[in-house]
């Protein structure tokens, strides 16, 4: 059988329409991915990985059934169709599944405009493994650095489509290009590590391995001597590289999926505010060049920019169709998907409102207190939403950075963390979360 993705999933609903299906959906997915790690100067390892995988879902009246397979051919296409509808027939009954209504569709099919998917070659894996050893040589070239753990680069390649028995049928293609690395200073007990790394659509935007080695050279080497920090209740300012994580926690906490459940710390909050009347959290999956960014959902619906918390104020959840019949809403146009279950609601490229201030304008203002550049471990109740990890980075006395501190805990409660931040002016707006550091004041620390 052709393996042209549109095809694919044209011969999947035809198939199952065949089978007894009364409404479907098909997914096709064809990537390759090339990655090259290096150490001390040689190839250490080169992997390569090809394949197409297919997905259908089936829908008998409100019972639906997902079957998924890496094989293509037509007999496989045909058993697939068979046993979704044997498994469709023995599901319970979901009044919420179905199809979006023909009307409701996306005039969108592809991503044109979006740039997502660099038209320049494949680089050659000699090329991927000139740039590890790049950074790696640039890590090395700092006094005091005693080995690279690891110097990677990689490229993948993805192309997608999803056809629907309602009339949808579109998809699109999405390049990555990365370089990575993990350097190691002083050694036994006193070994301290830290990393950089850059990751990109288009290969003309990827910063040089030669800056993503001093960095990750010039991190580790910060870190060295680091001791726990004093217990107590003092502000926390998370660096520009690891606020997302808090963000993500109020992304997660908005999902439908968790709302509908009940399971979220945010589920009685909707028209309350929930940050500072300053901050709005937007939504915008039409960034240009961005890996969040597409015109339609996986259920065919067309994506737009929203507020998800405008002026503070929390203004609606992130919703798939399905999650939307639940709660009596509409769809937000969040619907994603693999090929072996159905849709649920994820959401896009996010932005979060920038101060004013730069990170050293927080610093002097926390007075004295904790600056975190990376975290490990994770206690988040999604239900209550308290916050427990562990942290390290470095301690601020009278507004200026005086050692650094590892092995401490942080905590606090999300809803009241959210309503005490302050933003700085330091977010990468070529992220899918821009999210700038953020100072929040109050956290329990536990250290010595």
């Amino acid at each position: 059988m052709s393996q042209n993705l549109e095809e694919l999933t044209h011969a999947l609903l035809l198939a199952a329409k065949k089978a007894g299906a009364q409404s479907a959906d098909a997914m096709a997915v064809k990537g390759t991915a090339l990655s090259i790690d290096v150490r001390s100067g040689a190839l250490e390892q080169a992997e390569r990985s090809e394949g197409i995988d297919i997905g259908l879902r089936v829908l008998i009246g409100q019972r639906q059934a997902c079957v998924s397979s890496s094989d293509t051919s037509s007999t496989t296409i045909n058993a697939m169709c068979e046993r979704a509808i044997a498994m469709a027939r023995e599901a319970p009954e979901d009044p919420y599944a179905g199809l979006a209504d023909p009307s409701m569709l996306s005039d969108a099919r592809d991503a044109e405009g979006l740039e997502l998917c660099d038209p320049s070659a494949e680089p050659d894996p000699a090329m991927l493994q000139e740039d590890a050893m790049r950074a790696e040589a640039a890590a090395l070239a700092h006094t005091g650095i005693s080995q690279v753990q690891s110097a990677s680069a990689g490229y993948s390649a993805r192309e997608v489509h999803i056809s629907a028995s309602n009339g949808f049928t579109g998809g699109y293609a999405r390049t990555d290009r990365a370089i990575s690395c993990v350097a190691i200073g002083g050694t036994g007990a006193d070994m301290e590590r830290d990393y950089d790394g850059d990751s990109r659509i288009y290969q003309s935007d990827l910063r040089s391995p030669e800056d993503i080695g001093a960095i990750a050279a010039k991190r580790t080497l910060a870190r060295m001597g680091a001791r726990k920090p004093p217990t107590g209740s003092y502000p926390v300012l998370f660096d520009e590289r690891i606020s997302s994580t808090l963000i993500g926690h109020l992304i997660a906490a908005v999902n439908g999926g968790s709302i509908a459940r009940g399971s979220s710390w945010l589920r009685s909050a909707l028209g309350e505010q929930v940050l500072p009347e300053h901050l709005s959290l937007i939504e915008d999956p039409h960034r240009v060049r961005v890996p969040g960014s597409r015109l339609f959902d996986a259920e065919g619906l067309a994506t737009q920019k929203r507020a998800i918390i405008d002026k503070g104020v929390l203004t609606g959840w992130t919703l798939d169709l399905a999650n939307a019949r639940k709660l009596g809403m509409t769809s937000t146009a969040n619907a994603a998907r693999g090929t072996s279950a159905p849709p649920s609601p994820s959401s896009w490229n996010v932005a979060l409102t920038q101060g004013a201030k730069t990170q050293n304008d927080l610093l002097r203002d926390m007075g004295t207190g904790l600056l975190v550049t990376s975290m490990i471990g994770s206690t988040i109740n999604a239900t209550t939403g308290d916050y427990s990890r562990g942290a390290a980075g470095f301690w601020v006395q009278n507004g200026e950075i005086t050692y650094p501190v590892n092995e401490c805990t942080i905590a606090g409660n999300l809803r009241d963390m959210l309503m005490r931040m302050t933003p700085a002016n330091d977010a990468r707006t070529h992220l899918s979360r821009v999210v700038p550091s953020l100072l929040i004041e109050g956290m329990t620390l536990a250290g010595n």
